[in-house]
């Protein structure tokens, strides 16, 4: 599981954490959904520590830290329970697709190269990109790229998949590629947290959806609850105000 108790996160005086508590159960997917600047990617990089909390506790799988005084060892082990995928793919631009996956498992995980190559193919064939694996990222779409990062997620098998806006930087046709490949990897039971705009594919994909605003947890529920019944004016308001056009 993954557990978030009384997270506080400040930048300078601004506070745009306020007292997160969350429990996410195994194979369970959360959409954490809100306006911008509402704290929804910030949250995120706090699981991972890729932006450091100020105070609060996070759980996920057996490994638990206080961040108030958290060690590098500590972190470190951390971040080996979750793969984030961001917005804009961040991928080595001097290396093949194969090279971007096997990367980390050649260099962190001390995996011989035959049997990193041979994981990373499986996973490029799982993502639809087996036939590209010898191009470099600046050949390949925008789509392609990020299903490329998605496998690199995968590669070093991790508990959970974070997923920030994955969707935002990509041309409007190339977006359904993506959320195809995210749709198939929640009938897998991963893990997964994605903040994400796209609302009818966080409606459809999610066991869970947790509306953000103001740094604070504002409705959480099944998606019919916070779709359908959300008693919620601000929520309402939101909704009202995005794009819930079903993907095809």
């Amino acid at each position: 599981m993954i557990e978030i108790n009384q997270l506080e996160k400040y930048f300078g005086d601004k506070h745009v954490l306020k007292n997160i508590n969350l429990l996410i159960e195994t194979g369970e997917v959360v959409a954490i959904i809100g306006p911008s600047g509402s704290g929804k990617s910030t949250l995120l990089r706090c699981l991972n520590l890729l932006e450091s909390p100020n105070s609060g506790h996070i759980t996920v799988n057996d490994r638990q830290v206080d961040t108030s005084k958290i060690s590098r060892k500590e972190a470190y082990s951390l971040r080996q329970e979750t793969a984030m995928v961001f917005q804009h793919y961040n991928l080595f631009r001097n290396k093949t697709a194969l090279q971007n996956v096997t990367e980390s498992l050649i260099a962190n995980k001390k995996m011989k190269k035959s049997e990193a190559n041979a994981r990373g193919l499986e996973l490029l064939q799982r993502v639809g990109l087996a036939d590209q694996a010898q191009q470099y990222p600046i050949t390949l779409s925008g789509g392609q790229q990020q299903r490329v990062s998605i496998a690199r997620a995968l590669a070093v098998h991790p508990y959970a998949l974070l997923f920030d806006e994955p969707t935002s930087a990509l041309d409007p046709e190339l977006v359904n590629e993506v959320l195809q490949v995210i749709r198939e990897l929640a009938t897998q039971s991963m893990t997964m947290v994605i903040v994400t705009h796209e609302m009818q594919f966080a409606r459809e994909v999610a066991d869970r959806i947790i509306f953000m605003e103001d740094g604070e947890l504002i409705v959480e529920g099944t998606p019919d609850e916070v779709f359908a019944d959300s008693s919620n004016p601000r929520l309402r308001q939101f909704l009202s105000q995005v794009h819930t056009t079903p993907q095809v």
